[in-house]
């Protein structure tokens, strides 16, 4: 009996279930994103999505967006050096996951605590040297803010 030589299970799924190729490429091409496109790139971007060739890529900011939309074809030309199947370059707008797949969480707000009498006649008494009504009223705020958030 003549052995076959060893497959990878990867070429064994997408033989038995073609739409798996382009998600198995997808994940290969998020896993090596960083190194493709280079550190700085790879913090403001992540690929999101991969069909049919079109790699889809989400940047987290306009003025990212824009200096990558520039770039696109060196990006493009990067992304298929590694990988052949991909043939186009679709930038959008987003929010970028966190690494297990999720958005990144936002720290919790701290809890503001209720200023005293004491920090009240400290506040009205640093607002009492300006002599802007508006501008006293907007650093009594600011005051308040700061006060209460320590």
């Amino acid at each position: 009996m003549r052995r076959a030589s060893p497959r990878a299970v990867a070429d064994l799924l997408v033989a038995a279930v073609p739409a798996l190729g382009d998600r198995l490429a997808e994940e290969r091409i998020r896993r090596a994103w960083s190194a493709v496109v280079g550190p700085e790139i790879g913090r403001r971007s992540q690929p999101r999505a991969f069909v049919d060739g079109c790699l889809t890529v989400t940047v987290d900011n306009s003025p990212w967006l824009h200096e990558l939309t520039l770039r696109r074809d060196e990006l493009l030309a990067r992304v298929r050096e590694r990988f052949d199947g991909v043939r186009a370059l679709r930038l959008e707008l987003g929010r970028l996951e966190a690494a297990g797949g999720e958005p990144p969480s936002r720290e919790p707000r701290r809890a503001l605590t209720r200023l005293d009498a004491a920090d009240r006649r400290a506040i009205d008494e640093a607002v009492r040297a300006i002599g802007d009504p508006e501008l006293a009223e907007a650093a009594r705020r600011l005051m308040t803010k700061a006060w209460r958030a320590r």
